[in-house]
């Protein structure tokens, strides 16, 4: 599979292929004409009791990626299609998290490469 990850402020280019935007919330202070997304998910970004336990930290990078993992399985028939995706083009997948190794879109580059 082809997944990359990106910050939604880092500038779009052409090798980024399909952008899809994997946060709950749009990112702050950058218009949809600057992130240039193709379609937002944000259906299976993590839950606000998952991504608020990790930011104040009373659950660590691990704890995180297990919990997030199980709550993408309810999701797992609706991202068959851009595990396709990946498999024939670039997917970029957009967050904006400072945290550009420990991140929901990290985790859910892994469950997609999980797919078959």
């Amino acid at each position: 599979m082809n997944i990359e990850l990106k910050r939604a402020y880092d500038s779009p280019q052409s090798k980024d292929g399909y952008r899809v935007l994997v946060d709950g919330i749009w990112p702050r202070g950058v218009s949809k004409e600057e992130v240039k997304i193709d379609e937002w998910r944000k259906e299976v970004a993590p839950s606000s009791e998952l991504r608020k336990a990790f930011h104040n930290g009373s659950l660590d990078w691990s704890g995180f990626r297990r919990h997030y993992l199980k709550e993408l399985t309810s999701y797992r028939e609706s991202l068959r299609d851009l595990a396709q995706r990946a498999r024939k083009e670039r997917v970029t997948l957009v967050f904006a998290s400072k945290e550009e190794r420990r991140n929901n879109a990290e985790v859910l580059r892994q469950y997609l490469n999980m797919l078959k």
